[in-house]
């Protein structure tokens, strides 16, 4: 499921850290199955890369607004 910009917005700096942490894991995980020919959703890499992405913008946004 994508997250959506308002729903990490209200997120903590933490809570946002931590969202990236289990996302790039997931990521790890799916590019491991996709290397050894299992992967049953291909998709879900490039969801997980915009996911990852968009949590980063938005960790900048709000660095960026504390300035």
């Amino acid at each position: 499921m994508a997250l959506k910009p308002d729903d990490i917005r209200n997120m903590t700096v933490d809570e946002i850290n931590n969202k990236v942490i289990s996302i790039r894991e997931e990521l790890f995980k799916l590019q491991f199955e996709q290397k050894t020919g299992r992967v049953e959703k291909p998709h879900r890499i490039s969801v997980a890369k915009k996911e990852i992405a968009r949590l980063y913008t938005i960790l900048r946004e709000k660095s960026d607004a504390k300035k």
